[in-house]
């Protein structure tokens, strides 16, 4: 009886041991593979989070991701601040080394996060869709300083598609073009594509929003813009 009784109880631990690791693998370091993730990204209000260079997102990504470099951790940590707590981050890398100590740090921010198993390496090797052109054209530097200079107010808009708070500025952007027409030459510069211009700026973050009166620059700010401070700087 005893024998049987330990055995049992042996059972027993094993059992909830095994239900709380399942648990903590769920909540807190929860990996898909390729073919599972892919299906997981096709709900709606998903955010998916590519953690690698800007440069290597180019070469390639998962569509509609977004961007912010682990390696940088003042981008990383500015870029994904502006990520929604109440839906699903889906994040990865080129292997899955980077994206899981993301994944380790957007937890403990709140975020619920899952991690592409093998990054995208591995999504790749199983012929799933990858966006990107490498072979996209700068814009010149001469070419936007012409810009500039030949028109009376210009807002410059120093982001990209795959930055969150960029995404967020949207429909701030939107209004303000509309509003203003032909008073305003709007020249979006691309944060992962324009590097020459960037330099040339002495850019340090996305998005970045500058305003150039007569050819000078007369205004700048890096972050989120209220509707109300872009009209005050464009009067």
């Amino acid at each position: 009886m005893k024998h049987s009784f330990f055995i049992s109880l042996l059972l027993t631990v094993l059992a909830f041991s095994s239900c709380a690791q399942n648990k903590k693998v769920n909540n807190e370091a929860l990996i898909l593979p390729a073919a599972d993730f892919q299906v997981a990204i096709q709900k709606q209000n998903v955010q998916i989070l590519d953690v690698r260079t800007a440069s290597e997102y180019a070469s390639g990504h998962i569509k509609n991701a977004m961007q912010a470099n682990w390696n940088d951790q003042k981008e990383f940590a500015h870029r994904t601040q502006y990520l929604d707590k109440q839906n699903t981050v889906y994040i990865y890398c080129q292997a899955g080394g980077r994206s899981a100590a993301a994944q380790t740090y957007l937890i403990e921010k709140g975020y619920d996060v899952v991690n592409l198993e093998g990054g995208l390496s591995n999504w790749k090797l199983k012929n799933l869709p990858v966006e990107g052109n490498t072979n996209v054209q700068q814009m010149m530097v001469a070419d936007f300083d012409k810009v500039v200079a030949s028109n009376n107010l210009v807002l410059v808009d120093i982001g990209a598609i795959w930055c969150p708070p960029c995404i967020k500025m949207l429909p701030v952007i939107e209004k303000i073009k509309n509003e203003m027409g032909d008073k305003l030459y709007f020249l979006a510069v691309d944060g992962g594509i324009d590097i020459d211009v960037m330099k040339h700026l002495n850019f340090e973050a996305l998005p970045t929003f500058i305003i150039f009166k007569n050819g000078k620059e007369v205004w700048r700010k890096t972050g989120i813009v209220e509707e109300a401070e872009f009209v005050k700087q464009l009067q």
